[in-house]
């Protein structure tokens, strides 16, 4: 901010001189940092993931989504979504956001130099002046001027601007870990769907076979060979597929519009054609590795660990609010009374005003911003810590979910085969007039109650793979996050 002085001739080299000494002290003292030792909380976890066997070296990170998920019309769902998904724009924005608030929080590191120019004219009374005469006058002044450059001897400016980069780096890993769980969702939003349909055909199917049981039973009551409770057992069940039949519909469309808002999309996209639920083909292994892999495959871990950097960077700012600040402010330029004269001979001006402010009494403000600071911290670890061991866990659960689904449905199968004879020998023995048609409603159901039993487990079979896949950081392709204006 310029300022009117007495005119003077300017020793131009001089002052520049002073001035470069400054910046060169400044970056001298610069190095000094009152952040915390920075220190990575060891691993609250086990060595290796339960059940894991011996990792070959490969990562599931390293597989990108095109390559685990084989088929095209979920492909096209997930890129139709990356694109068109609102809560994974919001998460490109709050990067965008995050960014220029670093830039902002950066630039006061550097001085702030302005051009400045001012016309003062005022009128004193004649009661204000020694001579008894009242006069106006004007005055012009042009100048570059440093604004209150604080001089960052121990840190707090550049403690303040890695905090903040911290703050961008750890949104940035926000992003990914959105798109990464935006992959996966839509991954068992879509599978959902191919059950609902395989459900859907299932209950088509029983509806029909127990129509015809229907027209069997009237036609052996009305030929006085069945009893009337055969008949309406046989109701009982058909009316029971057809409840089915509008369940698996309505949940169905309930799904279907889950699917939709995870795409972004309601409008009718072009979409190769769907492959039947139970030839759905994910990679057949996804290798685990150890624990120490989450730490740079997960992004909400890299995440939390660069919160707990910022956290260290925001103890050095709150040290170094105890110590003095030391701020510049420069001016050179002309003044003159009269604008044509402005850039003549002898009307230099300059002026160099250093501020110094140490705290003395605050009530202790600035201790209580350092305790927060040092528990935001600890606050940091714990966070950390947890999220490290959160991953511990999902992984831990898709293995056990892995090492015992398949065998469940091997199992489930078999015992839908076995009910499926079981059935056809019911109804040889219920026409051969051995066995009672209550034995045949029961078999029917059976089996009916063990293929949805088939459908749903292997359902949560192909979810658990995505969730593995998604826990061991596996899901995102490497790059920069999409313009904020898409």
């Amino acid at each position: 901010m310029s300022r009117a002085v007495t005119p003077r001739r300017l020793r131009v080299g001089a002052t520049a001189g002073r001035v470069l000494a400054a910046g060169l002290l400044t970056t001298l003292l610069g190095a000094c940092s009152l952040n915390p030792a920075r220190t990575t909380p060891s691993l609250p976890v086990a060595e290796r993931f339960p059940g894991a066997g011996e990792s070959d070296g490969r990562h599931a990170g390293d597989i990108a989504w095109q390559e685990f998920f084989a088929d095209a019309r979920l492909k096209k769902l997930i890129e139709t979504g990356l694109a068109n998904n609102r809560d994974l724009r919001v998460a490109a924005l709050n990067i965008d956001r995050a960014r220029a608030l670093y830039q902002i929080q950066r630039a006061d590191e550097f001085p702030t130099v302005n051009v400045s120019g001012q016309r003062t004219r005022q009128r004193l009374p004649s009661s204000a002046t020694p001579t008894g005469f009242g006069f106006l006058s004007s005055y012009y002044q042009l100048g570059i001027g440093l604004t209150s450059y604080e001089l960052d001897f121990f840190g707090r400016i550049r403690s303040l601007s890695q905090a903040a980069l911290a703050s961008y780096l750890a949104t940035d890993e926000g992003w990914r870990s959105s798109r990464i769980s935006l992959v996966a969702s839509i991954a068992e939003a879509y599978l959902t769907l191919t059950a609902d349909d395989a459900l859907l055909a299932l209950t088509e199917r029983t509806l029909a076979s127990r129509e015809e049981s229907l027209r069997l039973s009237k036609l052996r009551f009305d030929a006085g060979v069945a009893a009337e409770s055969d008949l309406r057992q046989a109701q009982t069940l058909l009316e029971s597929a057809r409840a089915a039949r509008s369940q698996f519909a309505r949940q169905r469309a309930q799904d279907e519009n889950a699917l939709n808002l995870l795409v972004g999309e309601t409008r009718p996209i072009e979409l190769p054609g769907a492959q039947a639920f139970d030839a759905q083909r994910l990679l057949a292994d996804i290798p685990v590795g150890l624990p120490s892999d989450l730490l740079t495959r997960r992004p909400d871990i890299r995440a939390a660990e660069h919160r707990l950097i910022g956290a260290d960077a925001n103890i050095g700012a709150a040290r170094a609010a105890f110590f003095p600040r030391i701020t510049l402010t420069a001016t050179l330029g002309s003044a003159s009374r009269e604008l044509g004269d402005l850039f003549g001979a002898g009307t230099g001006a300059w002026s160099f005003i250093p501020g110094l402010s140490l705290p003395i009494f605050d009530g202790g403000r600035n201790r209580a911003g350092r305790d927060v600071a040092e528990v935001d911290r600890k606050i940091a670890v714990a966070d950390y810590e947890r999220t490290i061991q959160t991953a511990f866990r999902e992984v831990a659960d898709g293995l056990a979910g892995r090492a015992t689904l398949g065998d469940q449905i091997k199992a489930l199968q078999a015992q839908a085969d076995a009910e499926s004879a079981r059935v056809r020998l019911a109804e040889m023995r219920y026409k051969g007039g051995v066995a009672s048609f209550l034995d045949l409603l029961d078999a029917q159901r059976s089996l009916y109650s063990v293929q949805q039993s088939v459908i749903q487990t292997q359902l949560l079979e192909f979810q658990n793979r995505v969730r593995l896949y998604k826990a061991l950081g596996g899901g995102w392709t490497p790059g920069t996050p999409p313009a904020a204006s898409r």
